[in-house]
């Protein structure tokens, strides 16, 4: 199992490193949820072999970032365990007084992934088009996106499979009333796909409203397996084997 994208920094559990254990030898890939969390993201990527990192900044943070923010997010771009620019994008939800604020520094780090050759983690949150639209403008064409908790329609996806974007699902695929994600699941191919707990948010069922961690990205494999009516190991070797190829990793 991979979990593409969880945030496990020690604000938010009591043992961080019991969580990691619980793992086993499956790989975490740690994404940063503000620009303080990149120090951590650094020392539990050199602690253990099977954390990796992806560093960005936050869109809720777009009227409050440096430029020395970004400088720091550049600098630990050519650390060996930091394989994508993550977690960055657009969040209307709860204002667009910011919005170009928002756009700016996203395109600023579209910039940075283009420059490092890293994959691109995007948070979108009521921004689709604006997020569509940016990908399209700046990321370079050979350079892979995930669009991390993916919340558009089956056509957006659609229109973004061609830019070379992916899709991370995570624990609202098996919340019952979702229906939305459950149609795009059975509909598109699984090498589109790669798994995700976004923990500690987001716990999947039977453990929704409880602290999500990233063993429970299993929960998530298991309904993918369900809904496409195929076997749980072909969920995880090709999941794993987009992961792998997408964030370079190996093991």
């Amino acid at each position: 199992m991979i979990d593409t994208h969880c945030h496990l920094m020690r604000q938010d559990y009591d043992n961080v490193d019991d969580v990691i254990k619980n793992m086993g030898s499956n790989i975490m890939i740690v994404s940063t949820a503000s620009p303080q969390d990149l120090e951590e993201i650094i020392q539990l990527c050199e602690k253990y072999p099977n954390v990796y990192g992806t560093i960005g900044i936050h869109p809720e943070f777009a009227d409050t970032y440096t430029q020395d923010d970004l400088i720091k997010i550049e600098k630990f771009l050519t650390h060996p365990k930091i394989v994508g620019v993550g977690e960055v994008g657009l969040d209307y939800h709860y204002t667009k007084d910011n919005k170009e604020r928002q756009i700016e520094l996203f395109k600023r780090q579209i910039e940075l992934a283009n420059k490092y050759q890293k994959t691109l983690v995007v948070h979108s949150r009521e921004a689709i088009l604006d997020t569509y639209e940016l990908i399209k403008t700046y990321k370079e064409t050979e350079l892979n996106c995930v669009l991390h908790c993916y919340s558009g329609s089956l056509e957006m996806a659609q229109r973004f499979i061609p830019l070379n974007t992916y899709f991370g699902i995570g624990g609202v695929l098996t919340f019952k009333n979702e229906k939305k994600l459950k149609e795009i699941v059975m509909l598109l191919d699984l090498r589109h796909f790669v798994l995700e707990t976004d923990s500690p948010y987001l716990a999947p069922e039977p453990l929704r409203g409880h602290q999500n961690e990233p063993c429970n990205v299993q929960y998530v494999a298991l309904k993918i397996a369900e809904l496409k009516r195929i076997k749980l190991e072909k969920v995880l070797d090709i999941t794993s084997q987009t992961a792998c190829r997408l964030f370079d990793i190996h093991y």
